[in-house]
C-alpha cells in the first residue's frame, strides 16, 4: 500500500469569475433590469387588462421599467468621459429602482383580491436586488476613478 496524497479541502464561496465587461449589455445588472422590465410587461400588464377598473400607476410603472435598463447603459457610455453625469445616472437609476418598487407595490395592493401577490413579490425582491447591485457598482466605479487619478491620468496601456 503506497501512502495516497490528502485531499486538501478548499472553502467553497460564492467567488465566480466574471467575464471582462465589454459592453453595457455585460453589466449584471442591465441584464437583471432588462429582464425584470420584460416580466412586468409580459406578466404584470396582462393581469391588469381585464380588470373593471383603471390603474392610476400603470403607465408610471411602464416608464420606470423600461428606463431603467437604458439609463444604465447611458451611464456605461459616459463613464470614461464624464464621470461625474455617469455617476449620477447611477443615482438616478437607483431611484427609479426604488419607485418601480412603489408602483408594484402599490398595484398589488390595489389589485389584492385579483392578482398573485408572490409575483409582484418576485419582481420587487429582484429590483431591490438589483438596487444594491448598482450602488456596489457606482462604488467599483469611485475606486477605479481614484486610482485612475493616482496613476496620473493614463488609462491607455502600452504594448
Amino acid at each position: 500500500m503506497g501512502i495516497l496524497p490528502q485531499k486538501r479541502f478548499y472553502r467553497k464561496t460564492s467567488f465566480r469569475v466574471k467575464r471582462p465587461i465589454r459592453s453595457f449589455r455585460d453589466l449584471e445588472v442591465y441584464q437583471r433590469t432588462a429582464r425584470s422590465s420584460v416580466r412586468i410587461m409580459k406578466e404584470v400588464l396582462p393581469l391588469l387588462e381585464g380588470k373593471g377598473r383603471p390603474c392610476p400607476v400603470k403607465d408610471k410603472l411602464v416608464d420606470c421599467a423600461l428606463e431603467i435598463p437604458r439609463m444604465i447603459g447611458k451611464a456605461h457610455s459616459k463613464r470614461f468621459d464624464e464621470r461625474e453625469v455617469s455617476l449620477g445616472l447611477l443615482e438616478d437609476v437607483m431611484s427609479l429602482c426604488n419607485d418601480a418598487v412603489v408602483y408594484l407595490e402599490q398595484m398589488r395592493d390595489i389589485y389584492a383580491d385579483d392578482v398573485d401577490a408572490a409575483l409582484f413579490n418576485d419582481i420587487v425582491k429582484e429590483y431591490f436586488f438589483s438596487r444594491r447591485k448598482i450602488f456596489n457598482l457606482r462604488k467599483a466605479w469611485i475606486k477605479m476613478d481614484a486610482e485612475y487619478a493616482k496613476r496620473g491620468g493614463s488609462n491607455v496601456t502600452r504594448q
